[in-house]
């Protein structure tokens, strides 16, 4: 499962740290199914095979064991999206690989996404800053790059890696719903082509040359854009 619990533990003695995970794999399966609202300690306990002193615990509540999952969940496409910023300087394929990231996330087993990203709790503030630190969290990553290859102020790049995360996030849900008729890959590649052709727009601040696209659009400006 998403958040590595031994799925065949269950009635043995486990050190504490195994039986934490497979308690958060039993809570993702039930606010999954049912949402937190009709998810209850009893059925949690019952899929983790534990009675709910076992579960009380490790958990005091329910909330603990769902803001648990935020953050598990939450840290795991954060991390990614900066290793795709990471992994490599092309300023093109790091848009396909951050868009890449929600679709990948989106087909994870036990459909982690619909806690981050559907979540039925957003009215309480500890879930709301974590639902919404996601998208600011990957889109500030976003922003970093995208500010220090351009002259764009720290607030349009800001804008601009918003725009990113919140259409690689939506239209991975889209995908999802109609089925993944599309492949997985092709689907993401789409919407990333969509991403770069206008990010890649934008003016590179450390060039000399005028891209082709750029004549008419910038005169004056010896700058090469980031598809550059």
């Amino acid at each position: 499962m998403s958040v590595d619990a031994p799925g065949n533990a269950r009635g043995l003695r486990l050190p504490r740290s195994a039986r934490r995970a497979q308690l958060l794999e039993a809570a993702q399966a039930a606010f999954v199914e049912s949402g937190y609202h009709a998810a209850a300690m009893d059925d949690i306990a019952e899929r983790a095979g534990v009675s709910k002193p076992v579960l009380y615990q490790h958990f005091p509540g329910k909330l603990d064991l769902y803001l648990a999952l935020l953050d598990h969940h939450r840290t795991e496409i954060e991390t990614a999206v900066r290793a795709a910023l990471s992994s490599t300087t092309d300023n093109k394929q790091r848009v396909l690989d951050c868009v890449g990231v929600y679709f990948e996330f989106v087909t994870r087993e036990g459909a982690p996404f619909r806690l981050l990203f559907e979540s039925d709790l957003t009215n309480d503030p500890a879930v709301s800053e974590r639902v919404e630190g996601v998208a600011l969290t990957c889109g500030e990553a976003l922003a970093e790059v995208i500010a220090a290859d351009t002259q764009m102020s720290d607030a349009d790049a800001h804008m601009l890696g918003m725009a990113l995360t919140g259409m690689a996030q939506v239209s991975a849900r889209y995908w999802l719903s109609q089925g993944s008729t599309i492949p997985r890959e092709e689907a993401a590649r789409i919407v990333g082509q969509l991403a770069w052709r206008g990010i890649g727009g934008f003016p590179k601040s450390d060039g000399s040359a005028v891209a082709e696209s750029s004549v008419g659009e910038h005169p004056g400006h010896e700058e090469q854009r980031l598809s550059s």
